[in-house]
């Protein structure tokens, strides 16, 4: 339906249930700047405002949320490029943020100093337009440059308009502090789309001082389905960008193709990394590159294995079991590796034919691989025992011979309920770590250690030492936080957080139906694990206000690995919700709450969670959040990206409608039902997950005459807001909808 149709006639609730076989009454609503759509956004904004907005303590939560954002007292997450620490921050004087460096001493200090190197909103206010961070990548100079006292000086600056996934790529002079302008040589991917919006998907990748790849819309038949990259190409400084060389071309039913370039001394590798799907691909390594001997050579593992190259090694991380043949000359035998092991391989032996692999990790039943981080010559392992996390120290064999073993030691890190996170300082030239350590009730630290052998930490045992420690941002005095496990459908024991006072988190009487407004979150999705981590927003707007916060670890999300996100894939879809609900029933069974005072909230994929809570277990729910979601399940692959996850939910356009159907709230959606109230939030500048799936539903429930409170962010993209300003405005929506509803 065109835009014509005015904001203000909805479908009579004689429209509803949804007929998926006929017009859809809200397809006007995916206009995403349509003139009708953004009317009904208006209409729908002024109507939270008026509500929610108007509420009692609503300005406060504001307030409390945005102090939190902005406080000077965050840790400020740095990463060690040459002699200096560089950071992006945001705080209430700088809205769109600065990017900053400091000196190692200085960061230690109490009060370090900041020079800033790139200012955002004095770029925006200068160019007149809402740019977001998208990050940035520095160019290592060589080990002769920095044996002659060179400085790190290049670097590629993305930039969203907004908040999109959308971007530009700029070349910035780190030395001048400046941007490299196209007339002076410097690198710019800046393409104009066919809507009149600036950027697109994909980037830039440094090679040398005069080269980059360059992954991006390069005009008609050039990007898959998704929106994301079909080609790469390498584009040497001074030339026109229309004469970069192709590398490699993907099909037209591939989802991302990026290229890169390696630089550890000696170790030099051009790689081409082509997405198939969510968790398919294939990786190449390319000689020649650029010239007409170019060849690419493809590292044969599994498409669904993830791989990854530190100096000599090879890494593999399975998500499905892999049998590798026997082979009679070599004198090796078939075995099979199990689905959520991590393996290495001498690399230049296994791309000559050699399949001497070492088991670095094995899953177990309750046991995941979480993270892994080189130093210069070790291999920090991060592992989940039922979501708690143990950190390992692996070292390769000097020789690097195939099948060699490797050494392991321990990293004393975190325990209980909290979670370690390791990365490192330069994984080139040290063995230094950054650890963060983080509970739902501990403030968040960091610190640094140097990582070492098994014999080295027999005699001095690595102890970390403090930089950094985030403050106390609410009062925690009397409140506990619980791991329980809930039982499924099926029998699967599935785990879970709460987070509270006491009190109300053990009460005294089960049997009692306690009364305590609680939120449940979760995601279950993507293989992504819900971590215990300090939130001082939950804190100050929810917990401190009585408020008990649960999260659940359920199916389809990585907290027992690849097995626990493929238990609930496409058709089985069905095992994530019933895990969700399982921790509702257990949490009303232990007496923490009653369906009216719980409540449920998710976004993205988690949205579409939040949107099968509301309409496949209204029962369970009090109020309902659903934050920048999933919803129209028919239409979601025509969406934006949403092509790009067929692989996580199936093809609606296929006999997979028959699964897929089950799990659409758009199409659950019955006008002849009670549903609990429910509070939509998204942003017309979502370029990922697009803004019409919240439009309709709530559309949808509105001409049905449910309660249904929505927000559309004019910026934000998939984040849904782009600054903290913007931030505190939703979450302070969401929280006081929760406790006006739950209360």
């Amino acid at each position: 339906m065109t835009a014509e149709r005015t904001a203000t006639a909805p479908p009579t609730p004689s429209d509803t249930p949804l007929d998926p076989a006929a017009p859809d009454p809200f397809a006007w609503l995916e206009d995403v700047e349509g003139e009708a759509a953004l009317s009904w956004v208006r209409e729908r904004n002024d109507h939270a405002h008026a509500t929610v907005g108007a509420a009692p303590g609503f300005e406060a939560r504001q307030t409390a949320v945005r102090e939190v954002l902005d406080s000077d007292e965050r840790i400020p997450d740095v990463s060690r490029i040459g002699d200096h620490l560089y950071n992006f921050w945001r705080d209430a004087a700088h809205e769109r943020g600065l990017w900053r460096r400091t000196t190692p001493d200085s960061y230690r200090t109490d009060a370090p100093e900041w020079e800033t190197v790139l200012d955002l909103d004095a770029l925006a206010a200068a160019e007149g337009e809402s740019w977001v961070w998208h990050g940035a990548s520095l160019l290592r100079p060589t080990p002769e440059q920095l044996a002659a006292g060179e400085p790190w000086r290049r670097a590629l600056v993305d930039l969203s308009p907004g908040g999109s996934d959308a971007d530009v790529t700029r070349e910035f002079d780190l030395v001048a502090k400046r941007f490299v302008p196209a007339a002076e040589g410097g690198f710019e991917r800046d393409t104009a789309r066919a809507d009149g919006r600036t950027g697109a998907k994909g980037g830039l990748a440094w090679a040398d001082e005069d080269t980059v790849y360059v992954f991006t819309d390069f005009g008609p038949g050039t990007t898959t389905p998704s929106g994301y990259p079909r080609i790469a190409k390498l584009w040497r400084r001074g030339t026109a960008l229309d004469d970069a060389v192709v590398v490699y071309e993907g099909t037209d039913d591939d989802m991302y193709i990026s290229a890169r370039r390696s630089r550890t001394p000696g170790f030099e590798r051009d790689v081409v990394s082509r997405s198939i799907a969510f968790f398919r691909s294939e990786t190449y390594l390319v000689e020649s590159v650029g010239t007409p001997a170019q060849r690419l050579v493809k590292v044969d593992v599994p498409e669904s294995a993830e791989v990854g190259f530190h100096r000599e090694w090879l890494l593999v991380e399975l998500r499905d079991d892999w049998t590798v043949p026997a082979d009679e000359a070599a004198g090796r035998a078939e075995r099979t590796y199990a689905a959520g092991s991590l393996l290495a391989a001498p690399a230049d032996a296994f791309l000559a034919g050699a399949r001497d692999l070492t088991v670095l990790f094995a899953p177990t039943p309750s046991t995941s691989l979480v993270g892994a981080a080189w130093t210069r010559h070790h291999l920090v392992v991060n592992v989940l025992d039922d979501v708690k996390n143990a950190v390992h120290v692996l070292t390769p064999p000097a020789d690097a011979a195939p099948g060699a073993a490797w050494t392991r030691s321990e990293l004393a890190l975190g325990g209980g309920l909290l979670t370690v996170g390791v990365r490192a300082v330069d994984a080139v030239d040290s063995d230094d770590v950054w650890v963060t350590t983080t509970g739902y009730l501990t403030p968040s630290t960091l610190a640094v250690t140097t990582v070492t052998g098994p014999a080295a930490a027999s005699v001095v045992p690595a102890v970390p030492e403090p930089l950094k420690a985030a403050p106390a941002y609410f009062d925690a005095t009397g409140m506990v936080a619980d791991q329980h496990f809930a039982t499924s459908d099926d029998g699967t024991r599935v785990p879970y957080f709460v987070v509270g006072r006491e009190e109300l988190v053990r009460p005294a009487d089960p049997s009692t139906p306690g009364t305590a407004p609680t939120l449940l979150y979760g995601y279950g999705g993507f293989e992504i694990p819900l971590l215990p981590g300090y939130s001082g927003t939950v804190g100050r707007a929810w917990l401190a206000d009585g408020g008990v916060y649960v999260v659940a670890n359920i199916r389809g999300g990585g907290e027992y690995g690849p097995a626990w996100h493929q238990a609930a894939l496409r058709d089985k879809r069905h095992k994530a919700y019933e895990d969700f609900a399982a921790v509702a029933r257990d949490l009303v069974a232990r007496g923490i709450t009653t369906p009216a005072h719980l409540g449920v909230q998710g976004g993205s994929n988690g949205g579409l969670l939040a949107g099968n809570m509301l309409t496949q277990y209204p029962d369970l729910f009090g109020a309902v959040v659903v934050q920048v979601p999933l919803l129209d399940m028919k239409r979601y692959s025509h969406l934006l990206a949403g092509a790009s996850w067929m692989a996580e939910y199936g093809d609606p356009d296929t006999e997979d409608w028959e699964f897929v159907r089950t799990f659409s709230p758009y199409h659950l959606f019955d006008a002849a039902r009670d549903y609990p109230p429910v509070l939509f939030t998204t942003s017309t500048k979502d370029d990922r997950v697009h803004p019409g799936h919240a439009r309709k539903l709530a559309a949808l429930m509105l001409a049905a005459g449910a309660d249904v409170t929505s927000y559309e962010n004019v910026e934000g993209g998939h984040g849904g807001a782009a600054n903290n300003a913007q931030a505190a405005h939703m979450s302070a929506l969401a929280w006081t909808f929760l406790r006006e509803r739950l209360a």
